[in-house]
């Protein structure tokens, strides 16, 4: 990876990071319809996945190109923890208000800062990356000196796998509320495509640790990524079934944020899928893997394009339309990582 290609994987999630905060700015100073108080604040949320992302991809970049030193092994992940705190805090604050819009943007924001927190627990495991290249070329299960210690190991897996459960537990009890009012209903689906991201994003944690432990098993080069895909359609299809069944036609539109939190789980399977089928195998389409996150992006887009329209006719589908844009951003920032992977562990 030259120079000039660094700076642009490393600019991708910050400029995505950027669309977010103005776009989602934008949508909320812009009027004052009760929706924008909805979906400004969750798209300017979605601007912090974006900065763990960048804090991932300068990550395991800076060890590419040999800039990486003791500052950034702790400084990068500690950035995106910052965001991850931040986001609740923010989510925290706007849930308190009484309005039904802000407990469904507080309480989704929230969830967008445990996946935030999820990416930077994937940023903390990656500070020993170029581990992965080293040992793929082993024959051996003996963990190299440098590698992470059983215990650090299993700690990453274990945060990862922590802030998944408290986004499930969170979801069923916004679901288990559905009779107290439709905001409920609303924050608790949304929540389920959130704890899917998150626990897409332990398999992710689980692949790099074991590979730079130099334990990774024949077993989990299929488990792990059918796992994500699993993640991906359980949103997917949860959100065409609240589309179709869903009585209250405004209730049944968070059906489409679903599905953008489904495709941004396929883009998470990209990584997934890419470091497991190379690991001490050839896996000849290892440079088209890339392309799976820039599919789900220009979905999310078109799928957001075609929404705008709808809400031309029916007020309800302004917030998916927007929200499905920011995801799709999100989905291109996760190419510039899956770009990065590739390069990072390319045999070429």
């Amino acid at each position: 990876m030259n120079y000039g290609i660094s700076v642009l994987f490393r600019a991708i999630p910050l400029l995505m990071a950027l669309f977010c905060f103005g776009y989602g700015w934008f949508v909320l100073a812009y009027g004052t319809d009760p929706s924008r108080f909805v979906a400004g604040p969750v798209i300017f949320s979605l601007g912090m996945i974006c900065i763990a992302l960048f804090s991932t991809a300068a990550t395991i970049i800076r060890q590419i190109i040999h800039t990486f030193g003791q500052i950034s092994r702790y400084a990068l992940p500690a950035l995106g923890y910052l965001s991850a705190l931040l986001t609740v805090m923010a989510g925290s604050c706007i849930m308190r208000s009484p309005d039904a819009s802000s407990f469904v943007a507080g309480h989704v924001i929230c969830g967008v800062g445990l996946i935030t927190a999820c990416v930077s627990t994937t940023a903390t495991s990656s500070t020993r990356f170029t581990m992965i290249t080293v040992n793929a070329k082993k024959t051996d299960h003996d963990v190299p000196p440098e590698a992470f210690t059983r215990a650090q190991g299993l700690t990453l897996i274990a945060i990862a796998g922590l802030i998944a459960l408290v986004a499930w537990v969170w979801a069923f009890w916004l679901l288990a509320g559905s009779d107290r009012g439709s905001e409920y209903f609303v924050a608790g689906h949304v929540m389920i495509g959130l704890a899917c991201i998150c626990t897409s994003l332990i398999a992710l944690v689980a692949t790099i640790a074991r590979q730079i432990r130099n334990i990774f098993t024949p077993t989990e080069r299929e488990f792990w990524p059918v796992m994500v895909l699993i993640m991906g359609s359980i949103c997917v299809v949860w959100g065409i079934i609240l589309i179709l069944a869903t009585a209250n036609p405004a209730n049944g539109t968070t059906g489409y944020i679903m599905i953008g939190l489904g495709l941004v789980c396929y883009s998470i399977s990209s990584k997934v899928i890419l470091l497991s089928k190379i690991w001490r195998h050839e896996f000849k389409l290892s440079n088209r893997i890339p392309l799976i996150p820039i599919f789900t992006a220009l979905t999310c887009l078109f799928l957001s394009a075609f929404l705008f329209e709808l809400g031309s006719v029916h007020a309800y589908y302004f917030v998916p339309a927007r929200v499905l844009a920011g995801l799709g951003g999100i989905c291109f920032t996760l190419f510039s990582i899956v770009s990065i992977l590739e390069s990072g562990t390319s045999s070429k």
